[in-house]
């Protein structure tokens, strides 16, 4: 839009009570007419502009004076989805030399000035004229535009070839001196259009097309096409010689007794022969256009048309027959552009028994696949999990042992510690991997909904309801496992009927009377306090127990440091991928921030921080700036003096002294342990050391 191109949105803004003194800082570092004044809430107030400055200057006004009585509070704006026809309009008729533009809250995004959107009109113009002159060089037609006395104002390079002239000859010369006996007095005079006039000059005969060009309701001149008729008619020739190359190929493909069906790169079919046709009791102009798989269901035709890969002697059962099939990719030029699939009408009792036999070791191979994509599933799933702390190498032991069992199991831990990524693990750990995962979060979903969602509803049940009813997630989890999420936050009307499905594995739909029976497992998982919800009645202790069966706890990442570097590199890698970033690490200052920051969100909070960082960084290490400021703000005190400001590069050094100092105190001046709880080798501590003067 021109409107974008135009916006000066290197700005800034003044609110009531700011000084003379600041608006003449801005005018001096930005060069901008006018200075937006923003309200409380951000929007649009009045504008302070170079004539306001003068007009305090010329009233002795000084530059600790504020600027609230010299603001213009009659505000022309401009919103930003403005079309760009209006936009000229408003910019020729406007009586300020820049105006702000604003978005539909109100909100200042720039400012437009009048010498802004002349110069973008003016690029514009520019870029049009090119792309018209490239567009008529690239016809392979000629054309020729005169002005309204009959004057060459532009030649194309297709006219220069047709009648075999330089293009200097012809600007500024009358277009009578060219194409003598072509009259153009019915365009350029009566405003008339010609269309397909023949036109005959040194052998050449040409088909000739002239518009008058009308500007304003006058007639400013014309445009003439003309077009060589030799291309036509050897284009003709061609034609007639495809069009018996087509009819040959058609008796062809009729007289053998096998199925041909072409297809196109997608999957369109384009040629069917009267065989493959009456097999599907189908006329082939019927045929024509449709997609293949409309046809054949299970073909592989439209995927060897995508591959250019060929399949031979395959066995396919169409229509309850077994035939003999093959496909074949169709190559022009090196690129793919379609395929033909071949089909052999046998009705041996051979070829069935063959089919058979093939049928049987493809689901042979389908269970083989099956079960070794499941153990892989549970390997990989386990693998995945970062586990370098004594606390979490025992609860991948503990998932290992409980996915074996069917038991509810009761996931506790802080918000962020991946408490859903645990359930997860469970499940694709048990025999149950290949049935649903079900979520339900309790504190997501509204209390008058979660019943309904829990244990779906029949045709009726209350207002608004589906006629046919709908099915609760206790049924789409049947043969799987349902994850009850938040589960501290569950109604107590709701606990009591999720007890019944612990106790007896059924459960009734919302205003329905039949029992419905479920195969599934129940995982919950909370951040709460279940047993001083007990205590306060917020929660049934019968079915705490239900649920408690199993308890796996994860604890809090401040309570697990040695997973906090190997988590920080799996988030790098994966933020890499995700970003297609090149950060090849973190740097130990950084590290050691990362070690002594408490984590209150836990490892939501740490990937969180490392997105934010890979985002920063993109290519080499992240460095201790990258990180965000409340990471840094139980270390940063410790950095800052009373007198002055500290230079950045100074600011880092102190931290990082004082995480060294703080180290060799945990570590009651062993020095070997604090280079360990800093991460650091031996020999890059004792850098540090000798670098701020703590070597002894």
């Amino acid at each position: 839009m021109l409107l974008q191109e135009g916006t000066n949105t290197r700005i800034a803004y003044l609110n009531l009570g700011d000084t003379i003194a600041k608006a003449v800082g801005i005018f001096m570092d930005l060069k901008i007419a006018i200075i937006p004044v923003l309200d409380g809430e951000g929007g649009l107030l009045s504008v302070f502009s170079r004539s306001s400055l003068y007009r305090a200057i010329l009233e002795g006004a000084t530059n600790k004076d504020i600027v609230d009585p010299y603001l213009i509070t009659e505000v022309i704006s401009i919103s930003d989805d403005i079309l760009d026809d209006k936009l000229a309009d408003f910019v020729k008729v406007s009586p300020v030399g820049a105006v702000p533009v604003v978005n539909r809250k109100g909100n200042v995004l720039g400012l437009l000035s009048k010498a802004n959107m002349v110069m973008t009109l003016f690029r514009h113009s520019e870029f049009l004229n090119v792309q018209l002159k490239a567009i008529l060089d690239s016809m392979h037609n000629g054309m020729i535009a005169v002005d309204s006395q009959g004057m060459v104002t532009h030649v194309n390079i297709g006219a220069c070839r047709i009648l075999g002239l330089q293009a200097d000859t012809f600007y500024g010369q009358p277009f009578k001196e060219f194409l003598p006996n072509l009259d153009l007095n019915p365009a350029l005079i009566q405003g008339e259009v010609r269309i397909g006039l023949k036109y005959r000059q040194c052998n050449i005969t040409m088909v000739v097309n002239i518009t008058p060009l009308i500007i304003g309701g006058n007639i400013a001149g014309g445009i003439i096409i003309f077009q060589d008729l030799t291309d036509l008619e050897q284009t003709t020739r061609e034609l007639e010689t495809v069009n018996a190359l087509y009819k040959t190929l058609d008796t062809v493909l009729n007289i053998i007794h096998d199925g041909i069906i072409v297809v196109d790169e997608r999957g369109k079919i384009t040629l069917v022969n009267q065989a493959m046709a009456d097999f599907f009791t189908i006329r082939p102009e019927e045929i024509i256009g449709k997609h293949v798989t409309e046809i054949m269901r299970d073909t592989r035709l439209h995927i060897v048309a995508s591959t250019g890969i060929a399949e031979t002697s395959d066995v396919l059962t169409m229509q309850g027959k077994p035939l003999i099939v093959s496909r074949l990719p169709i190559i022009r030029e090196g690129k793919v552009v379609g395929a033909v699939g071949k089909a052999v009408f046998p009705q041996l009792a051979e070829v069935k028994e063959l089919a058979e036999k093939l049928r049987f070791l493809e689901n042979k191979v389908t269970f083989f696949q099956e079960e070794l994509q499941k153990n892989k599933t549970a390997q990989d799933i386990m693998k995945g999990m970062v586990a370098e702390s004594t606390e979490m190498k025992k609860l991948k032991e503990e998932i290992t042992i409980v996915a074996a069992s069917s038991s509810t199991v009761l996931i506790t831990g802080e918000s962020g510690t991946g408490k859903e990524g645990v359930a997860h693990a469970v499940h694709l750990c048990s025999d149950r991997c290949k049935g649903p995962f079900i979520k339900v979060n309790c504190a997501a979903i509204p209390e008058n909904l979660l019943e309904a969602e829990m244990f779906g509803y029949v045709e009726g049940a209350f207002t608004g309801a589906t006629k046919a009813g709908k099915p609760g997630r206790l049924e789409m989890a049947d043969g799987g496992t349902l994850l009850l999420d938040e589960i501290g936050d569950m109604t107590l009307s709701l606990q009591s009927k999720l007890l019944r499905v612990l106790q007896d594995r059924e459960f009734e739909r919302l205003g329905g009377t039949k029992s419905i029976k479920v195969n599934v497992r129940i995982l919950a998982a909370t951040n709460k306090n279940l047993n001083k919800a007990i205590s306060e009645g917020e929660f049934r202790m019968d079915l705490y127990y239900r649920l408690n069966v199993i308890n796996l706890h994860i604890p809090p990442l401040r309570e697990r440091a040695k997973d906090i570097e190997p988590l920080t590199h799996f988030f790098i890698a994966k933020y890499n991928h995700i970003l297609k970033g090149d950060v090849m690490g973190i740097a130990d200052n950084a590290m050691s921030a990362l070690l002594n920051y408490s984590w209150p969100g836990n490892i939501r909070e740490l990937e969180n921080i490392v997105e934010r960082a890979v985002n920063y960084t993109r290519i080499g290490l992240i460095q201790l700036p990258h990180l965000p400021n409340q990471l840094l703000s139980n270390i940063s005190s410790k950095a800052q003096v009373n007198t002055g400001t500290i230079r950045h590069q100074d600011q880092i050094g102190r931290i990082e002294r004082n995480m060294i100092i703080d180290a060799l105190e945990k570590a009651g001046g062993n020095k070997t342990k604090a280079a360990k709880l800093l991460n650091l080798s031996r020999s890059r501590f004792y850098d540090k050391l000798k670098k701020y003067g703590l070597k002894d």
